[in-house]
């Protein structure tokens, strides 16, 4: 008999050292939100309904009751603890003028603080059993750690089938990756190269004092960027408004995998950051927009999960979305430079691991990220086209028309140094197609009243775009034209505007065709110089209604697919 319990006590022992192991990996591991699998492949399960047998998809991943409740116990406990992060300086400040902040009251809220913890370990505990005794997470928790491990394709797809806490998602591309091939690699401690400003004359240097006595604009300056400069500019990346919009999010995603077959990835930038992305192939359809891939850059609180990526993708094309860094499942902050570098990797991820090639690559941009997408036109400026949706010149008016007129010296600076989303300067550097949408009754880039089409700055950004690329036809007399068409607030008053100019559309385009054939060189273009001031004013008007395209929409209006058209090609 001693022969016989031998193996069975080792076999026991077995069991309960892969038993514990396994409940660990279910209390440390990630929160599953859904599983994505057809019903004839579901397992776990003795049947499956009519439903299934078709093919359906399976809804949310339902945890077990104790799994349930100690998960809402824990999600409440972060959103306390992010309100008490953020109050903690009046609190000090509180308990401070109380006269709280000696050892015989300090050491009662330790203990309290220790007493916490500890039962919050405990939920967690009884979080992970929760988990234990359910088949779908166990399966889930042995496939990830399996990926880890072995990190191939057929595990990947495996993963795939599941969405959870993103960052447990294996990476699927590292930027330096390209380096094979014969991309340039860069350090992450820089990062990708971003426009500064212009150098200032020799001699204008600061001195000693100078720079003494402008040290503490400096300090408020870097004080308001890092606390509520950049969550005002990007209130996407505030904790707990993500934790508001989570179900939408979750919602969102879940239409874009099961309706239009979403591929997602994790992505490596430069500086550390992991990206969250989403793919959609439609190499292989019909649609004659399929070999087009269009990468989406997302407002300032918008996510591709409920983002402007709907556009292009009922339109055909092939879609590649991404999220801001410190949105949904990307980390780091929104800072230009990290805004870059994310900006980077996704187009390089396009490039060699996706298989396009630049001239078939579209950016789409909706307002704020018309910043990602003007760099990404500089840095590489074989990309096909451009389309730059209610998107703006330069971010410092619109920070001057939310904030107090006596801020204007400390705005001005703070955006300057740290917040420099300079599209129009960036989008000069580009000499491929570009296509501006303008929204007549946005709220959100107008200066004045959303009435008031004509102080949108989305009018800047084209007249910039125009005056680099020619100076000779953007006179001052035409501009004054092209902005008046620009402040007619419907199509009606601007082809009145037009017509009233005696624009005639094929001796214009015949001009700039003529040009080009004899003239093959990049922007700006010297042609108007022989034109006498009428002549102007017609190519100006034309190019700027070939450039812009307006609708009747707010800012946060979704636009239809036919919004979405190539921008116009000499």
């Amino acid at each position: 008999m001693a022969a016989t319990g031998g193996p069975a006590r080792d076999g026991v022992f077995r069991r309960f050292i892969r038993g514990t192991g396994m409940l660990y990996l279910c209390i440390k591991g990630p929160r599953l939100y859904r599983v994505y699998v057809r019903g004839p492949a579901r397992r776990g399960r003795e049947e499956n309904t009519e439903e299934e047998e078709a093919g359906a998809w399976e809804s949310f991943y339902q945890p077990r009751a104790l799994e349930k409740h100690t998960d809402s116990i824990l999600a409440w406990v972060s959103v306390l603890w992010t309100i008490s992060y953020y109050s903690t300086p009046l609190a000090v400040f509180y308990m401070y003028r109380k006269g709280y902040m000696n050892m015989s009251r300090l050491v009662p809220l330790g203990q309290y603080g220790v007493t916490l913890l500890l039962l919050l370990a405990g939920v967690g505990f009884l979080r992970g059993v929760g988990r234990w005794t359910n088949l779908q997470y166990i399966q889930f928790i042995n496939l990830l750690e399996r990926t880890k491990f072995e990190n191939n394709e057929e595990n990947k797809k495996l993963l795939s089938n599941y969405n959870f806490d993103f960052r447990s998602w294996p990476v699927d591309f590292i930027w330096a990756e390209t380096s094979s091939k014969g991309h340039q690699i860069i350090s992450p401690r820089g990062g990708v190269p971003l426009l500064k400003p212009e150098p200032r004359p020799r001699g204008t240097a600061d001195n000693l004092l100078q720079r003494v006595q402008k040290l503490p604009c400096q300090i408020i300056s870097y004080v308001v960027a890092h606390s509520f400069g950049r969550r005002m500019l990007y209130p996407g990346s505030v904790y707990l408004l993500q934790k508001a919009l989570m179900p939408m999010l979750l919602q969102g995603q879940a239409r874009l995998v099961e309706e239009y077959n979403g591929k997602r990835a994790k992505l490596l930038a430069c500086d550390g950051n992991e990206i969250d992305t989403m793919f959609f192939d439609r190499r292989n359809t019909e649609n004659r927009h399929g070999k087009k891939l269009v990468v989406c850059c997302e407002g300032n609180a918008g996510f591709y999960e409920i983002g402007c990526i709907s556009t292009p993708l009922e339109a055909g094309y092939s879609v590649l979305g991404w999220n801001h860094p410190g949105f949904a499942g990307s980390t780091g902050v929104p800072f230009p430079q990290n805004e870059a570098n994310a900006m980077d990797v996704v187009i390089q991820y396009a490039l060699y691991r996706l298989g396009f090639k630049l001239e078939d690559i579209v950016l789409y941009a909706w307002s704020i990220g018309g910043f990602t997408a003007t760099w990404a036109s500089m840095s590489y400026p074989d990309l096909s086209s451009v389309v730059l949706d209610a998107s703006f010149d330069d971010l410092v008016p619109l920070a001057l028309k939310v904030m107090p007129e006596s801020w204007r010296g400390l705005v001005t600076r703070t955006v300057r140094k740290y917040l420099n989303l300079n599209n129009a300067e960036q989008l000069c550097r580009y000499q491929g197609p570009v296509l501006l949408i303008r929204r007549t009754k946005d709220e959100i880039i107008t200066t004045t009243t959303p009435e008031d089409v004509s102080s949108n700055r989305g009018n800047d950004l084209l007249i910039a775009l125009l005056q680099n690329r020619y100076p000779k036809v953007m006179t001052d007399d035409s501009r004054r034209a092209v902005r008046e068409w620009l402040a007619a607030s419907n199509p009606v008053q601007q082809a009145s505007i037009y017509s009233q100019y005696g624009v005639e559309d094929d001796w214009c385009l015949s001009v700039l065709q003529s040009y080009k054939s004899e003239s093959p060189e990049p922007f700006p273009w010297s042609v108007g110089e022989d034109m006498d001031p009428e002549g102007r004013r017609q190519l100006a008007l034309y190019l700027a209604q070939k450039h812009l395209k307006s609708f009747d929409a707010t800012h946060c209006t979704p636009l239809p697919p036919n919004a979405f058209d190539t921008p116009w090609r000499i």
